[in-house]
């Protein structure tokens, strides 16, 4: 079954436009055509049954039928901080994250990204991010769609107020504890990934004086794209619907 991301308000069996870049996708790509049923669900718990009505040019337009509430989401509550990483890196990390449960994404850029955003190019940036969370909620079935948040430097973001109910880990290789030493979080989890480089020592000192913890993922060093989300499989195991 076709899902398909829909955030505009959606018509209880009314008729409604598919945006134009979905609807460029329905036509040639999935090749569907009148009369295929897809789903519609506006990234905040609901579904709505559809079918495909007319395909016209670069329009596409569906009914829709009933509608319902579908919770797919993970017990666990976790935030992603993920400092910056070139090319497809960032998105895939994102893509994987959204797979695995995680509630909300924070980019950030450290000493060591290479990477480098600013104004303009940062906010597209994080809009092109959106569309990858988007993607992937279509793909994996979640109905809720996390987000991604404006881009800040660790430095900013560490000044933030925390949640001191919250877990804060901050993934660094070497570092004395193992997941499975930590109890059961009750409140948010904060995980702080680091860029290709890793965190400088003033940044991890940094992290630690704003509450997190270091952790280690096993004896092996594991790369930027991939640690948190290694991570992330890992307390979806011990913690919540694996």
């Amino acid at each position: 079954m076709t899902r398909i991301y829909f955030p505009e308000a959606i018509p209880d069996h009314g008729e409604c436009r598919l945006p134009d870049f979905k609807a460029h996708h329905v036509m040639h790509v999935l090749r569907l055509v009148p009369g295929d049923p897809v789903l519609l669900f506006d990234g905040r718990g609901t579904v709505h049954d559809a079918v495909i009505t007319t395909i016209a040019r670069d329009a596409v337009s569906v009914r829709v039928n009933s509608s319902r509430s579908e919770d797919r989401e993970s017990p666990l509550q976790v935030t992603l901080a993920q400092a910056v990483s070139s090319g497809e890196r960032m998105d895939y990390t994102i893509q994987k994250a959204v797979e695995l449960g995680v509630n909300a994404i924070q980019p950030l850029l450290s000493e060591r990204c290479v990477v480098r955003l600013s104004g303009e190019r940062a906010a597209k940036r994080v809009l092109h991010w959106q569309g990858v969370v988007a993607a992937a909620c279509e793909q994996c079935g979640r109905n809720r769609v996390p987000e991604v948040r404006p881009l800040l430097s660790l430095r900013d973001w560490l000044e933030q107020p925390a949640d001191t109910a919250g877990l804060r880990l901050l993934l660094a290789p070497g570092a004395a504890t193992g997941l499975r030493e930590l109890p059961r979080p009750s409140g948010v989890v904060t995980v702080l990934a680091g860029p290709e480089g890793g965190l400088t020592a003033v940044e991890a000192d940094d992290a630690a004086r704003a509450g997190f913890r270091p952790l280690r993922l096993g004896p092996r060093v594991l790369r930027t794209e991939t640690a948190a989300v290694a991570l992330l499989a890992a307390m979806q195991t011990l913690w919540g619907d694996f």
